[in-house]
């Protein structure tokens, strides 16, 4: 897998120029809050338009200002994680799962369904309501539901916030699992660099709009930091 995105986005005051390249395994959009990750995820997932710009996936364009191409989100093949997961109050877990699994007969949805919540670790939770749920098994099951459509690439907006944090020591080392055991590329928005650590093999460091570092994670968190990036490490 390869994405790209070489993009900007005025809003107000705020610049947004995120300029970089993520591939296999789990990637880090690292920075403080407020730097524009949620914003770039946005606009790679096709909720939000750049003024100017390009974003591939895997040598497809998703959106090229130029050529005018701007592929809604539907079509994108890109799953996404919110924070506080939207999961559908109203729907079971198995309806909130298979809810994007458009083209498939009732069987093939069921059989998918069932697969995904073996691998989370919830098989007998398709009855349930999210308000039935813990909060980490609710962030499981919107992880499922994202990868329902089996996506080219998964997106995740600091997917842990709400969760407290033993829970989010458990939950890092299952998405790890599942990532190593289903494959599909990942890019995580986050700030904590335990996080990072733990789960990425590569890191793009994002500051005011800007990308101010990336590589591999080990090289980027190994002093003597880049001056502009050291800042953002204490």
């Amino acid at each position: 897998m390869t994405l790209d995105v070489d993009i900007r986005l005025r809003i107000g005051a705020f610049d947004l120029q995120p300029r970089f390249r993520a591939t296999d395994g789990i990637t880090a959009l690292f920075g403080p809050s407020g730097a524009g990750k949620t914003l770039t995820l946005r606009c790679i997932a096709g909720l939000l338009r750049p003024d100017t710009g390009r974003i591939s996936l895997n040598n497809r364009t998703l959106f090229d200002s130029e050529t005018r191409t701007d592929l809604p989100a539907r079509s994108r093949s890109i799953g996404f994680v919110f924070q506080q997961y939207a999961l559908f109050p109203h729907l079971t877990v198995e309806q909130n799962i298979a809810f994007g699994l458009d083209g498939m007969t009732k069987a093939e949805r069921a059989d998918r369904v069932r697969d995904l919540l073996e691998i989370i670790g919830l098989p007998g939770a398709a009855p349930r309501f999210p308000s039935q749920l813990s909060g980490g098994q609710q962030q499981r099951v919107a992880l499922a539901r994202a990868l329902a459509p089996e996506p080219a690439l998964l997106l995740l907006d600091e997917p842990f916030a709400a969760v407290d944090q033993p829970t989010r020591r458990r939950l890092r080392s299952e998405l790890c699992a599942i990532q190593e055991r289903i494959g599909t590329p990942m890019l995580l928005v986050t700030h904590d660099l335990d996080e990072v650590r733990q789960l990425c093999r590569l890191m793009v460091v994002v500051d005011s709009g800007h990308v101010v570092g990336s590589g591999v994670t080990d090289a980027l968190l190994t002093p003597p930091f880049n001056p502009e990036v050291a800042p953002l490490f204490e």
